[in-house]
Formats: C-alpha cells, structure tokens, sequence
C-alpha cells in the first residue's frame, strides 16, 4: 500500500493542530459471542491518517511529529492469530516519525501533552480512550509543582477530520472507483442469476461471491434483498423470502475495498421482465435520479438534488393517482413523505453514511468538487385502502454514487439502470 496519501494527510492535520496534541486509537477488537471475535475493521477516523489494518494501535500528533503505538512482535500470538508489523516495522513500512509498543503508550502521553496549550480527540467516542486521556491529564495535573501544566482547552476532533474527509484526494477517489467497479459486478452477477421460486439470499450469496472473488473484504453494510412487499421496508434486514414470478427485488449492496465503501441499488424484476405497471412506476424513479443528478454542481446547497427528485416523484404520484391536488401545495405540505420518506443523498467514503455535516448554520452547505455522495429517490407505496389495486406493494429505489467535479458530476457506478438495459442483462442477450 502506498503511504503517500496518509502521510500527507497526517501532515495538513498537524498544520490544524499547530503545537497542539491530536490522539486517535483505532477501534478495539469486539467479541461476536464467547470468545469468536467480529472480523476486525479498524477505526475510520484512525485509517483515513495511518492505513495501519492491526487493532490495538492509536497515533499521537505532536510537535510535529507522526508517533504511532502498536502491539510489539510477538512470535507466540502470531502463531495463533496472525503477522504483527511490530512498532520497527511500522515506523518504515507506514512513514511514521516514531513508532512504540502500545503498552507505552500510558506512560509516554503525560509527557506529550504537559505543557502543550490544546488537545485534540473525540470526547465521547471510545471510552476506553476518554479514561485514557483522564488519566493522562490527572497525572500532569499531579505535577503542578514540579513546574508541569495539563493543556487548559481541549478541541473534538472529529469534527475537523470530518471537515477533512468530506472532500475526497485522488488516492480516495481511485480506491472508490474500484469499491464501485467491484459492486456493480455483483449487482450483475445477482440479475443474471436471478430465478423465480428463489430465495432473497440467493441473490446476496452471488453478490457475497463476486464481492470476495474480486478482493473486497466483504460487505460494507448489511445488504437489503427485498422482494415484493419487503421492498417497501427500508432497512429490510431479513433477506429469506420467496422470489415470486411477477413480483420486483430491490438490492441495496456495495463492497468495502480499502475500507472505502460503495452503495448501489437496483431495482427489477424477478422474471426479467417489467410488467406494465411496474414500468411507469420505475420510469418515475429513474427520472427523479437523472434530475436530482442533472442539479449536482460545485456551490448548489446540498439539497437541491432532493428538491429536484422530489418534484419528479410528486408528479409521478399525481400522475399514478396516489396523490391528489397542487404540486406545488403537495410538495410543500409533505404530502409526498407517505410514499418517498427519505432524502436522496448522503456523503460516501470511509463509512457508508460518512463523515461530515450537511449544514452549515442554518443553510444547507454548498457542494464542493472532490466531494461524494449517494443519489437514491424512490417509491415506496405500502398497501393501503386508498391505493390503487395494482400499485399496492411495489418498491422501487435507484441508487447511484457521483463524485462532485469542477464542472458538475461523475457517476462512477454504471450497474444496468434503464428497462431496457435491464430486460436486456436478464435474458442472456
């Protein structure tokens, strides 16, 4: 892995922290039950600066040094669980200025921080750390005397490195591009292997295999196969019922690669054919994302894709009489929210709803170039007494990841989208 990346980041958060102290651990090793651990992912905060995979590990920014603590060599332990880079090894492979046993770590950070005017860490997000971090000032608050002062202020970081992460560098932008590639070859995979009188886990066992077959570390979120009614259900967490002839699957799946995460959703039919209702009702949601993405551009307010999807789908609910009366009175009374309840975009990075505020004040920040994020309208329309017969139980979502450019956007998922292409992907064609 290329360290250049990490290096230069760690470097412009050292220009923020100024004679500050910054201390970021990874995440801590969790059990699954007993004693059989989750498979460990390191702390997104803690990767985007080091790229350091070994848990037990944090980086400490000071004085304009790089320090990271790891856990040492260990010949025993890495017979049962695997190779350790050991604090040597770190310090050349990862371009770190220092590198110690983590077990130092305690006794060094009195010392890193006395006398420093601030420190940089996120209360409240590991309390491991938080206890840490209380101890280390204690301790220096204990030598008051001996001419030692525990720094007055200290500062979340995490909302600076959320600041950092919104916008996307070239090493990122090429790891997601690959997150992407890799997903939309399972959301292929998944359509051209898609049978009536299967079961939803059928279709996230095909994206699972091309997912691990092309080098992701699996999943980046719990992946939604929802058929049928289930597709009305947001976060659809059960993928085991029967694919039915006739019915629609929604797939809301992406690989991690890097870390990084991508986010795709299709939606088609179980059959590989579009029944007529089916049809409009699709035809309405792929409008709203083409002009929710035909408003993205550099200094819009964040929002203003879901405004433009939200006018499509409105329409489209008026059209397919769901709703009745003024668009303008239906969008601005919310009216549309019984069908569509969710906003059309999030940021994408590190974590599948990454880092980063969508405000700035009381206004909707402006879009950036570098910046990612989802762009995912859609149709939910649960049956009811009121609803047209033939659209009870049709979900429909779209989903597509766009890197803000200087100029507008680039979507950088290109997964079978239109009726045609789809139709065309499940015939064998």
């Amino acid at each position: 892995m290329n360290s250049s990346p990490f290096i230069q980041r760690r470097a412009r958060l050292l220009e923020i922290i100024d004679d500050g102290v910054a201390v970021i651990p990874t995440a801590p090793e969790r059990l699954r039950n007993r004693d059989n651990p989750y498979p460990y992912r390191p702390d997104s905060y803690f990767w985007y600066l080091t790229g350091f995979p070994e848990p037990e590990a944090a980086l400490v920014l000071a004085g304009g040094r790089s320090i990271l603590f790891c856990r040492p060599r260990d010949e025993t332990r890495e017979i049962w669980n695997g190779f350790r880079h050991g604090p040597d090894a770190a310090r050349e492979h990862f371009g770190f200025d220092e590198a110690y046993p983590i077990t130092e770590l305690e006794t060094r950070l009195p010392d890193l921080i006395a006398g420093c005017p601030c420190l940089w860490q996120g209360m409240g997000y590991d309390t491991e750390n938080d206890a840490r971090i209380i101890r280390a000032l204690n301790t220096v608050r204990a030598r008051t005397r001996a001419g030692k002062q525990a720094p007055p202020v200290i500062y979340d970081l995490r909302r600076t490195l959320d600041e950092m992460r919104l916008v996307k560098d070239d090493a990122e932008q090429e790891i997601m591009r690959q997150a992407a590639a890799i997903t939309v070859a399972g959301h292929r995979q998944a359509m051209r292997n898609c049978r009536p009188g299967d079961l939803e886990y059928t279709l996230e066992a095909e994206l699972a295999a091309v997912f691990r077959r092309r080098g992701a570390s699996g999943h980046a979120y719990g992946p939604i196969v929802a058929s049928s009614e289930n597709a009305c259900i947001l976060h659809y967490p059960d993928n085991d019922h029967l694919l039915e002839d006739g019915a629609l699957v929604l797939i809301d799946a992406g690989c991690e690669w890097q870390c990084y995460a991508a986010d795709i959703t299709r939606t088609f039919p179980v059959n590989g054919r579009f029944t007529e209702t089916q049809r409009a009702c699709y035809e309405i949601v792929l409008a709203a994302q083409t002009a929710a993405i035909a408003a993205i551009r550099p200094g819009i307010p964040c929002d203003t894709p879901h405004q433009a999807a939200v006018r499509v789908l409105t329409q489209g609910m008026k059209d397919l009489r769901l709703l009745e009366g003024d668009l303008d009175n239906l969008i601005e009374s919310g009216a549309y929210a019984r069908f569509y309840m969710h906003n059309t975009s999030h940021w994408l990075g590190l974590d599948v709803h990454d880092a980063g505020d969508y405000k700035e004040g009381d206004a909707w920040r402006p879009l950036r170039a570098g910046m990612a994020l989802t762009v995912e309208p859609g149709l939910y329309i649960r049956p009811a007494p009121d609803v047209p017969e033939s659209l009870r139980g049709i979900g429909i979502r779209i989903e597509d990841d766009v890197f803000v450019t200087p100029e507008g956007c680039e979507i950088y998922t290109d997964a079978p989208k239109t009726v045609a292409e789809i139709e065309t992907l499940m015939r064998g064609d």
